[in-house]
């Protein structure tokens, strides 16, 4: 397929969700996805067009790279800042969440008696990120706010509302200078369960803590986002997750009112202005920081609006997430029906397009680099099957991500390739 073909597809009327949807991706022919939230799928029309951009840099890489990739760019954020209710200039790209949320975490100026905010779901890499500052001078300290499934958003509102309580409130010396940083999921990579982070923000804004919001796998599952009425501090998200951009890509959101805070991009571009400077006539615009932070392949970051065409010409945000979400719940059920279990979240309050549901294996059997590896070696090896694994709260879950390309028959097909994986790992465990 090519970029010219691409144009001539999008003249026609769209396969219909399900396995019909399986000729505009790439995936083997016999491979069941049902774990696109790891890591993404890149559709075949929106490929195209990536391979024509990278066709046109390497045929002229300083005619592109100096004057006309920077309009891509520019258009790609201004349609992500659109779909999220921000302005165009409080939105740049970078490489991942991850990376976006360390950009965040060490930009701000830690002193002594500062805290930073944590939960016992946050994603690896940021956990590792916060303790990290934690470790190093002046050693901010760390916070950790217990969050165990299954449960209620009501009940996470009314223990978010008393950590923040028990934290803003707890004795220092420093109590009226020292600030307060909480990282907020809006939605839990491990269990895949969708927080209330609008109130949880709003909770933070009332008690003076600044929120940073995990939104890994929020652009292209969560529809109706409006940041400009949420008003967090900073907010990050994948774009090449659920939204269907080429891997890596992110959205990094700064309400205007915080653009003071992020003085330098990771890694500090060569437009950065110092206080020290001669010539220093105040600091760099925040969107001009993110435009060149060194040589790396930007088609990645070219591709949001192929992306959004793709998505657009399958019938929008809400028809996408109106499928995903109930095939989501229905395989959700069958699966767990097939295994012998049950699901998370039964009432499917806290389930958008990712559905957890436990395995048959005894709690008793915690977790190992073994048991994860034999795991994953059954599922992609012998039945090229998958779905997300992990142990959490005394359990043994899979977290299954719902996309157009599936059908409930996707889980019938991990369900038999789960109970022989299970039963692998029963038997390694000498049970």
């Amino acid at each position: 397929m090519t970029a010219t073909d691409v144009n001539e597809l999008y003249d026609q009327t769209p396969p219909s969700f399900g396995h019909s949807m399986h000729k505009l991706f790439g995936f083997a022919p016999t491979y069941v996805n049902l774990n696109h939230g790891s890591y993404g799928s890149l559709p075949m029309p929106v490929k195209a067009v990536c391979d024509d951009f990278t066709t046109r840099i390497e045929a002229n890489p300083d005619k592109f790279l100096r004057i006309e990739g920077i309009d891509y760019l520019n258009a790609g954020r201004a349609r992500v800042a659109s779909l999220i209710g921000a302005e165009t200039d409080e939105c740049v790209l970078v490489n991942n969440t991850s990376h976006g949320i360390t950009t965040i975490l060490r930009n701000f100026e830690w002193h002594a008696g500062d805290i930073i905010i944590g939960a016992t779901t946050s994603y690896g890499a940021v956990s590792r990120a916060i303790r990290y500052l934690g470790d190093i001078p002046p050693h901010p300290q760390v916070s950790t706010f217990n969050l165990q499934f299954p449960t209620s958003h009501a009940e996470i509102l009314d223990n978010w509302r008393t950590h923040i309580h028990l934290v803003t409130s707890k004795g220092s010396d420093l109590q009226q200078t020292r600030k307060i940083v909480a990282i907020v999921d809006a939605i839990v990579a491990n269990p895949g369960v969708h927080l209330p982070w609008k109130e949880m923000v709003a909770i933070c804004r009332d008690a003076g803590v600044w929120s940073v919001v995990d939104a890994a796998h929020s652009i292209g599952q969560e529809v109706d986002i409006n940041l400009s009425e949420v008003k967090p501090d900073f907010w990050v998200s994948n774009c090449h997750k659920w939204l269907f951009a080429k891997r890596g890509c992110a959205v990094l959101y700064v309400p205007k009112r915080n653009h003071h805070i992020i003085k330098s991009p990771i890694p500090t571009p060569h437009n950065y202005h110092s206080p020290q400077d001669e010539d220093y006539q105040g600091p760099q615009d925040f969107a001009r920081l993110f435009e060149w932070t060194g040589t790396i392949d930007y088609v990645p970051f070219f591709s949001v609006n192929a992306a959004l065409d793709f998505r657009q010409w399958l019938g929008g945000e809400h028809k996408i997430n109106e499928y995903t979400h109930n095939l989501a719940i229905a395989g959700g059920k069958r699966l767990a029906d097939l295994l012998g279990t049950s699901v998370m979240d039964p009432e499917g309050d806290l389930t958008l397009n990712m559905v957890n549901v436990e395995l048959p294996i005894p709690g008793d059997i915690k977790y190992s680099d073994e048991i994860n590896a034999l795991l994953q070696n059954t599922l992609l090896l012998e039945w090229n099957a998958y779905g997300a694994h992990y142990y959490h709260n005394g359990k043994w879950w899979t977290r299954c991500s719902a996309q157009v390309w599936n059908e409930i028959s996707d889980f019938e097909v991990l369900a038999i390739a789960f109970k022989d994986a299970c039963t692998k790992v029963v038997k390694f465990a000498g049970q």
